[in-house]
């Protein structure tokens, strides 16, 4: 269960860090790369963590599964990115497919 914990934090933590790495131009802006930096290396940590005692197979999948529908959602919300109908109907098969992993490795 405390794998399953680390995973979820980590691919939290992945939306946050592309978003601050968008906004770091480059890392030309110290506190978006500051903030990139951190929570990419604790996301990898956590997801390093988070393998002890899950596949790495579904653990890899479900992290960056996570990841994407966060940066995804992030995107329309904060830079008017184009949500269609297509795309959503994909977000939801990659949330399927997540807890269908999180359901056969309990």
């Amino acid at each position: 269960m405390l794998g399953w914990i680390f995973l979820i934090i980590a691919a939290l933590l992945e939306p946050v860090w592309s978003i601050a790495l968008k906004y770091s131009y480059g890392f030309k802006y110290i506190w978006p790369s500051v903030i990139s930096i951190f929570a990419a290396g604790a996301s990898f940590y956590l997801l390093s963590l988070a393998l002890k005692s899950l596949p790495v197979g579904t653990a890899y999948a479900v992290w960056v599964g996570i990841g994407a529908i966060g940066v995804i959602i992030a995107g329309v919300m904060l830079f008017e990115e184009n949500i269609s109908p297509t795309r959503i109907v994909f977000l939801i098969l990659i949330l399927i497919g997540v807890v269908g992993l999180q359901i056969i490795e309990g």
